[in-house]
């Protein structure tokens, strides 16, 4: 599992022209299942990402939560994340979770960050999406959710 995190002052997801999801200042959060992962990843994952100390203190330094700048997270579903691209130039993405693992370990994660009280928009699982944002800072973060086990 993987996600890519970035601090942004807005984001926002639009299919067919048609506005899915959108947040003001917080993380949007590019997510990843892969082949093998488990429940206990997108727990760890969700758990991580909603104590990250990324946003800015009144003195000036990364330390405050989404949940401590009162922000939201912007959660879109993307199996590119998984691309293989030791061989060749076309990106092989045979180590992403089949779309019906996928939909669930997303959902979970979801649920999981919601749990912590981060309140969560997502894109639409499946869909070709654009997504808007505006990285503050830029901050943008690489977590691997085998490493939060």
């Amino acid at each position: 599992m993987k996600a890519l995190v970035q601090r942004v002052s807005a984001a926002q997801v639009t299919v067919d022209g048609e506005t899915v999801g959108a947040i003001g200042a917080g993380l949007l959060v590019l997510f990843c299942a892969e082949e093998g992962d488990a429940e206990a990843e997108a727990d760890a994952l969700a758990a991580k990402i909603a104590k990250l100390r990324i946003f800015e203190d009144a003195a000036g330094k990364m330390n405050l939560s989404v949940l401590d700048a009162g922000g939201s997270a912007l959660v879109v579903s993307q199996f590119t994340l998984a691309a293989d691209l030791r061989k060749g130039n076309r990106p092989s993405f045979s180590g992403a979770a089949a779309p019906e693992r996928a939909q669930a370990l997303l959902a979970r994660f979801c649920d999981r960050l919601r749990d912590q009280d981060v309140p969560v928009e997502t894109g639409r699982f499946g869909a070709h999406m654009e997504v808007a944002l505006t990285n503050d800072g830029p901050v943008t973060l690489w977590l691997d959710g085998r490493a939060q086990r």
